[in-house]
C-alpha cells in the first residue's frame, strides 16, 4: 500500500484538543504523523481537503443488524454501506439476532462477517442471558474469549433483579460491563408513546417516563452492591440523566448514551400517528429533551450511539399501536450531531468527542483519535454541505428514518478504514 497524505486539512483531534489546519500522513493503514510541514512521500497519494474538516473514524456504541434470522431489514453488508456513508468506521453490533448471539459460535460468524465488508470493524456484544429473555445467564467468559465487546440483552431489559446482579458480578470478573435498556418491562409492556396528554389525544397506550428512571435506580443500586460496570442505553429522561449524575459523583462505574433522536426531536414529530418515528424508549416532552442536551454539555452523557434499529415497510405500515419501534440511524448520526454544534449547544470538538473518543475508550479501544501509530480510520466532513434526509435514497437497506424530510448541515465527504477508502 502507498502512502496517503491528507494535504490542507483542518485536523481534529477531540481526545487531544487538536484543531489546526494541517496535514496528515498514513502509512501501511496507520497514522505515521500530521502537522504542517510533512511535505509529499514519492509515489504518495495526495486526498486534497482544501479546509475540509478531518476527523477520527466515528465508534458506533449501538447498532442492531438483521443478521442473522432478519436479513430482510439489514445485513452486516448493508449495515456496513451505511455505517460507512456516514463516517463510521467502528461499529458495535446488538445480540439479540435470531439467533441471538449466546454462543462462541456465532459471535465469530459476526466478526468474520464484519471483517469481509472491509469497510468496519464489527464488534458484536455477547448476549448477557441465554436467547436474551432474561432468564438464565449466558456464557461470559467463552463469549468474551471468542470477542463480544461486552454484554447486553439489546432492546430488552433485563427485567429480573437478582439476574442483573449476577450479570454485573459476572462481567466485572471477566474485566467487562453490562449494557442495559432501561424500561422497567411491566410498565412499559404494550405501551406505544410517552404517557401524557398527547398520547391519550391520539388513543396510544402510554408508557409512563417513571419506568426508566426506576430500572436506572435499581440497576444504580445493584452496580453500587456489586461494584460491577453498568452502562445505561438511550437515555431520554431527566430523572434518569439525575440518578447518573448522582452515581457519577459518587464514584460508581456508572456510564450511559443516548442517541440523536433524543436531543432533536420531542414527541411532537409522532404528529398524526407518524410510525416512523415510533420508538423504544418513545420521543419524550421537550423538556426531557432539553434535558438530554444539557447532560451532552456537562458531560453526563458518554458517548452518542445511532441505536440503529432496522424495520421494514410491513413493520412500519401498521395502526400506530401494532407498528414496531425502531429508527434507521447509521447514515443520520454525524449530521443530526452536527446541528446541535450549528445550533450553538456543544462546540464542535466536544461533539466529536462524543461520538470518536470517548466510545472507544469505553471499549478500551485504539481507535477514536488522531494519534501516530493509530489505525488510519477517518472521516472528512464538510461542516458547511447541506443535504435532506429522504426515506428510499438513504444508504444500506432501512429507510425507516424518524429524520425523513430533516434538513441537515454537514455530510461526510469521505471514509477511510486502515487508509483505504471506503466511502466518497
Amino acid at each position: 500500500m502507498s502512502d496517503l497524505i491528507f494535504a490542507g486539512a483542518r485536523l481534529l483531534d477531540p481526545a487531544t484538543g487538536l484543531d489546526a489546519v494541517g496535514d496528515l500522513l498514513v502509512r501501511d493503514g496507520l497514522i505515521l504523523d500530521h502537522g504542517q510541514g510533512l511535505g509529499r512521500p514519492e509515489g504518495a497519494e495526495v486526498v486534497a481537503c482544501d479546509g475540509l474538516c478531518l476527523a477520527p473514524g466515528l465508534v458506533d456504541l449501538r447498532a442492531a443488524i438483521g443478521e442473522p434470522g432478519h436479513e430482510h431489514r439489514e445485513t452486516i453488508a448493508s449495515a456496513a454501506q451505511a455505517a460507512a456513508a456516514g463516517g463510521i468506521t467502528t461499529l458495535c453490533a446488538l445480540p439479540d439476532t435470531d439467533p441471538a448471539l449466546d454462543d462462541p459460535a456465532l459471535v465469530q460468524f459476526a466478526l468474520r462477517r464484519g471483517e469481509a465488508t472491509g469497510s468496519i470493524t464489527l464488534l458484536p456484544y455477547g448476549a448477557a442471558t441465554k436467547h436474551c429473555e432474561g432468564k438464565e445467564l449466558a456464557e461470559f467468559g467463552l463469549l468474551k474469549e471468542a470477542g463480544a465487546i461486552a454484554f447486553t440483552d439489546g432492546r430488552r431489559a433485563i427485567g429480573n433483579a437478582r439476574t442483573m446482579r449476577l450479570a454485573l458480578s459476572y462481567a466485572r470478573a471477566f474485566g467487562s460491563f453490562i449494557v442495559q435498556h432501561p424500561e422497567e418491562p411491566s410498565l412499559a409492556a404494550g405501551g406505544a408513546a410517552t404517557e401524557g396528554e398527547l398520547a391519550t389525544r391520539l388513543g396510544l397506550p402510554g408508557i409512563p417516563p417513571a419506568a426508566e428512571a426506576i430500572m436506572v435506580a435499581r440497576d444504580i443500586a445493584l452496580a453500587r452492591i456489586t461494584q460491577g460496570h453498568v452502562h445505561f442505553a438511550h437515555v431520554s429522561t431527566a430523572a434518569a440523566l439525575d440518578l447518573i449524575r448522582a452515581a457519577k459523583a459518587e464514584g460508581l462505574a456508572v456510564t450511559c448514551d443516548t442517541a440523536p433522536p433524543y436531543f432533536d426531536l420531542n414527541e411532537t414529530a409522532i404528529g398524526d400517528w407518524r410510525t416512523y418515528a415510533k420508538l423504544s424508549p418513545p420521543l419524550r416532552p421537550e423538556a426531557d429533551r432539553l434535558a438530554v442536551v444539557a447532560a451532552l454539555k456537562d458531560g453526563t452523557i458518554d458517548a452518542i450511539a445511532s441505536d440503529h434499529q432496522p424495520r421494514d415497510a410491513d413493520d412500519k405500515r401498521l395502526p400506530f399501536a401494532q407498528a414496531e419501534a425502531g429508527g434507521a440511524g447509521l447514515a443520520t448520526l454525524l449530521g443530526v450531531t452536527l446541528a446541535r454544534v450549528h445550533g450553538g449547544d456543544m462546540p464542535l470538538l466536544q461533539a466529536l468527542d462524543l461520538l470518536t473518543a470517548k466510545p472507544a475508550a469505553l471499549l478500551g479501544l485504539p481507535a477514536g483519535r488522531l494519534a501516530k501509530g493509530a489505525p488510519a480510520d477517518l472521516v472528512l466532513i464538510d461542516l458547511e454541505r447541506g443535504w435532506q434526509v429522504k426515506a428510499g435514497l438513504l444508504p444500506g437497506k432501512a429507510q425507516n428514518s424518524p429524520f425523513d424530510g430533516r434538513a441537515l448541515e454537514g455530510r461526510v465527504v469521505g471514509t477511510w478504514k486502515a487508509g483505504r477508502r471506503v466511502f466518497g
